[in-house]
């Protein structure tokens, strides 16, 4: 009997009469002393993603005012998990293929065995080339709008073999989704990969057909594409990769190229994700798109990304309105890393709970998948064309051949490993602005519940299902994870 209908059961009676059985009669008197098991990662001290206690829930009444509390309730459901993961970029791959074999193993592992590792279940990468890309490169020759040079053999050295070792760790659970930075420099008004531009009107049909034409290579090449976004940050012009759309030009060449050339070339079932950019403008861009049935009707779902805090702060309420006004369409946050890169700064606690802080906001706010960028850069925050390091969870030394696990790592597995793919979020609702947390009803019944401090106190707190709790403390600058 799965775990969340004894509780139910349980603390919210009526709620599950219906199966109320000599079975479940049965199984509710075994369980009344089931476990919650915790697992912390903590600021200043050895914990990460540590097994730290064992508590069973015990009667409590009424919470006094001066008690922190976390409530759950799971019979209030929302949005479906689908998961988590990170960017296999050309810099990933480059660095990977640097390191030695027992380090590609751990790498590997550590990202997506589940078991041992955090269980990575999502993976993105790039059409043509990117900033992190250690050479600019399309698939094409000059001028060749039918594509009839189209191939992919920059790829098949580093990228291609990266991808699909990671998908066997992953023992093929990992949906990857496809994004491009830039078209051809000669399909843009600018005749520049870099730098912004436009798309020219000639090269629409060309330019959906290239993505058609990459599916097609990858797939052929054993690498299975689960979905793709129309363009990375569609809004930057930026001195690496990258071409401009207004929301009606996005709105229209989803509409007009794009999405009937999915549907023409038997693509129509890969998730096509639309925006990909800040969550600023995720509102204006995201009911322009939506407004108008004959675009909407190819969009799977609304990317975001988390780097609108350089434009005033974190604009989390931007995806609950979007979650509201569009509920039938998929949010996922499908980029973010921390930066500007300096090896000095590398354990600064700060870097890890600006992922918990954003992840359970996000979680809270609807989204149903949540996608860092690198997953591997090397002892400079690259490699780079263009001189624009960053960080990345898990950094190489290639020279030495080590690797090095950055907190983020650890905040991000405090959700991958524990929120299984399929789950249903739930209702964790705190009193104390000094925690935050975010809760999941997994396919399996059990429930992860995660809960963050990002003060430098201690706190005593309890958490609350129906009229029984737990008593536990958050450590100060941690993040952990219960499992009922």
């Amino acid at each position: 009997m799965k775990t969340y209908f004894w509780l139910v059961l349980l603390f919210f009676g009526s709620a599950c009469s219906q199966k109320s059985t000599p079975e479940v009669a049965t199984m509710v008197n075994t369980d009344l002393k089931r476990s919650v098991r915790v697992y912390t990662t903590a600021d200043s001290t050895q914990l990460r993603l540590t097994p730290t206690e064992t508590l069973t829930f015990t009667p409590f009444g009424q919470p006094f005012e001066n008690q922190a509390c976390v409530f759950l309730d799971p019979k209030h459901q929302f949005q479906t998990f689908l998961g988590i993961g990170g960017a296999l970029t050309d810099a990933s791959a480059e660095t990977f293929a640097k390191l030695p074999a027992a380090k590609q193993t751990e790498l590997l592992q550590a990202y997506f065995d589940a078991e041992n590792g955090i269980g990575y279940t999502i993976g993105r990468t790039n059409i043509n080339s990117c900033d992190f890309s250690s050479d600019m490169y399309t698939y094409v020759k000059e001028g060749d709008f039918a594509l009839q040079s189209f191939n992919i053999g920059h790829d098949e050295r580093y990228k291609i073999p990266f991808i699909q070792k990671a998908m066997a760790a992953s023992k093929g659970k990992m949906n990857l989704f496809v994004s491009p930075w830039s078209p051809p420099a000669w399909m843009k008004d600018n005749n520049n990969m870099l730098q912004g531009g436009k798309l020219k009107p000639e090269a629409f049909q060309s330019w959906a057909n290239y993505y058609v034409k990459f599916i097609q290579a990858y797939e052929k090449a054993g690498v299975p594409v689960w979905g793709l976004s129309v363009q990375n940050e569609p809004m930057a012009k930026q001195t690496w990769e990258s071409c401009i759309y207004t929301a009606e030009d996005e709105r229209d060449f989803v509409k007009n190229f794009l999405g009937p050339t999915l549907k023409q070339n038997d693509l129509s079932q890969k998730k096509l994700i639309a925006w990909d950019h800040n969550r600023d403008l995720l509102y204006q861009r995201v009911s322009t798109y939506l407004s108008d049935p004959e675009a909407a009707k190819y969009i799977w779902g609304i990317g975001f990304h988390w780097y609108e805090i350089w434009n005033g702060g974190r604009q989390y309420e931007n995806v609950k309105r979007v979650h509201e006004s569009f509920p039938d369409k998929n949010l996922l946050l499908t980029e973010a890393c921390n930066y500007p890169f300096a090896w000095e700064t590398f354990d600064e606690w700060h870097w890890g709970e600006q992922y918990g802080e954003n992840m359970i906001h996000d979680f809270n706010n609807g989204a149903v998948a949540w996608t860092d960028w690198n997953i591997l850069l090397d002892e400079t925050g690259g490699p780079n064309h263009v001189n624009n390091f960053c960080f990345a969870p898990v950094h190489a030394k290639t020279k030495e051949g080590s690797l090095h696990y950055m907190n983020s790592y650890y905040y991000i597995g405090h959700f991958s490993k524990f929120i299984k793919p399929g789950a249903k979020r739930i209702i964790s609702s705190s009193n104390r602005a000094q925690l935050l947390t975010t809760a999941f009803l997994n396919p399996d019944g059990s429930i992860a519940v995660v809960v963050m401090n990002q003060t430098k106190e201690k706190i005593a707190y309890r958490m609350y299902l129906g009229n029984k709790a737990v008593e536990l403390s958050s450590l100060p600058h941690s993040i952990s994870t219960l499992i009922l």
